[in-house]
């Protein structure tokens, strides 16, 4: 577990009362129901802005907290266990580009928006159905950006896209040339089809290797989401077969249970270290930052993928009801590890990465 400074743990306990008062499940749930169009609750993203969340990464030259990483998945874990619906990890990926390869101009520009959450901004990177970097044919010609990107997460409201084309990233802000078509996920969330057709577009230094760092840093921040989603299962979970009479005893009487419950424990604890290795590796500039992001995204999607289906199972037929809460982490679960790389694809790049 990493050891957090004082101001660390502040925001780390705000941010749980903050979702557990103002951003319970039923709120998500709420959302889902009614459907908006940026498919999460405007009020409550202000809220968060108005917090500082939205200015985490952001230097305090421009307005904001430049707490770090580890500070972003600190909240990012928060939200997730309540399921919050919020564009925060999607546009703190897109500020990490900013930050990495803005120049001067375009950091004044952008950066003191982002933090005060007047702007929502959006990575866009996939072209096909799995994260595929190494395969993009986005390309830019007289500044005119051209190609088509599938599944951007907040790409229906996002006022600022970071673009990865064959030559760099590049930013696109305004509509000109840009058309957005809905995607559904089963998550419920904000996912686009975004295709630019001759969009305005600004260059960000850093060409390729710019795009492996904001990858990293957008696969680390959700895996903290990942993690208080998967502690949230688990304690739900747990909470039922302590509570649940079958055969005349309580659920969690039964060995086997028991088993597989100190199962999901045991995985849990390697999870958070890891997670949390990967965000701190950021924050230090260690040179082996692609290396344990790659674990973490592994590790966290193994994990939430055994923790979400064993609250499914375990709270037997409750759990397959829409009424039931089970449902939502299940679903969710399923994007997020597919998102930015899955488990299969990490553990790879963890190998060449190592010379293995």
């Amino acid at each position: 577990m990493a050891v957090l400074t004082e101001e660390q743990t502040m925001l780390r306990d705000m941010a749980r009362e903050w979702a557990d008062n103002e951003s319970p499940v039923t709120a998500f749930r709420k959302m889902r129901d009614a459907a908006p169009a940026e498919f999460y609750d405007a009020g409550a993203w202000r809220a968060q802005a108005e917090m500082g969340w939205a200015g985490i990464l952001i230097p305090e030259a421009q307005g904001g907290a430049g707490m770090g990483y580890l500070s972003l998945g600190l909240v990012l874990e928060q939200l997730g266990r309540n399921l919050a619906a919020t564009p925060l990890a999607a546009t703190a990926a897109a500020t990490s580009a900013l930050i990495l390869g803005g120049s001067e101009a375009q950091q004044a520009e952008w950066l003191p928006r982002i933090a005060a959450g007047e702007v929502v901004a959006a990575l866009a990177v996939d072209e096909g159905p799995r994260f595929a970097p190494e395969r993009i044919e986005t390309r830019v010609e007289g500044g005119k950006l051209t190609g088509t990107k599938q599944f951007v997460a907040e790409g229906d409201s996002a006022q600022l896209f970071v673009v990865a084309a064959m030559d760099g990233l590049y930013l696109v802000s305004g509509e000109e040339g840009v058309t957005r078509s809905p995607r559904r996920l089963t998550d419920s969330r904000s996912h686009a089809e975004v295709r630019f057709d001759g969009a305005p577009a600004e260059k960000l230094e850093g060409g390729a290797d710019l795009l492996t760092q904001v990858t990293d840093r957008a696969a680390a921040a959700l895996c903290a989401e990942m993690l208080g989603m998967a502690e949230a299962a688990f304690a739900q979970t747990n909470d039922y077969l302590k509570t649940r009479v079958q055969f005349g005893q309580v659920l969690a009487s039964f060995q086997a249970l028991q088993h597989r419950m100190a199962k999901m424990f045991t995985e849990l604890e390697l999870m958070r270290s890891v997670v949390e290795g990967a965000l701190e590796a950021i924050d230090s500039g260690r040179g082996n930052v692609g290396q344990d992001v790659s674990l973490a995204k592994a590790v966290a999607g193994e994990t939430l993928h055994l923790v979400s289906r064993e609250m499914i199972q375990l709270h037997g037929g409750i759990g397959m009801t829409d009424e039931h809460d089970a449902g939502f982490y299940l679903k969710r679960a399923r994007v997020l590890e597919a998102m930015w790389g899955n488990a299969a694809w990490h553990r790879e790049r963890f190998a060449r990465l190592g010379g293995y």
